[in-house]
């Protein structure tokens, strides 16, 4: 193995881990139960997956079905995990979770995208996940705290429609 391959590979699977451990430390910041080091372990899990079936010098004709069967094994298997974390609360309807599923969801394609090498995807995909978890819980606040329902945006005290 040559350097210019060791250095795209350090490259590739550092950035999926930065990606994940980002996402993974907001997750643990508001106590959800996968933190920092599962989601760093779902990108670099990913990536490293991808690293398989990509060769580096770009020839895709070597593998010409590996990539997107690769893609689907990741994305189906990463979704079993991401039920793992959802758990259903005492209260009739109560969900929780979810967020959390998401998350370590898509920190499996940024590791996918990383692992391609495909690293402005996976940059303008983190800030708007970024931008999803920082600003989507206050403005699911505002619009449940506009319709009387304070709670409905953390699964709590909403009833089902009649």
């Amino acid at each position: 193995m040559i350097a210019a391959e060791v250095e795209t590979i350090v490259l590739r699977l550092g950035v999926a881990m930065l990606i994940g451990a980002v996402i993974g430390a907001e997750r643990h910041l508001r106590g959800q139960p996968a933190g920092l080091r599962t989601h760093a372990l779902v990108a670099l899990a990913a990536a490293l997956a991808v690293l398989i079936c990509v060769p580096l010098n770009g020839d895709v004709s070597i593998y010409p079905d590996a990539q997107s069967r690769v893609l689907q094994g990741i994305l189906t298997g990463i979704g079993f995990l991401g039920a793992g974390v959802i758990l259903h609360g005492a209260r009739r309807g109560a969900i929780y979770g979810l967020t959390s599923a998401a998350g370590i969801w898509i920190t499996a394609v940024f590791g996918a995208l990383c692992g391609h090498g495909r690293f402005g995807v996976a940059l303008i995909g983190f800030a708007l996940v970024l931008l999803v978890l920082f600003l989507g819980g206050r403005i699911e606040e505002a619009i449940a705290a506009r319709f009387h329902r304070r709670g409905a945006a953390e699964g709590r005290g909403s009833e089902p429609p009649s």
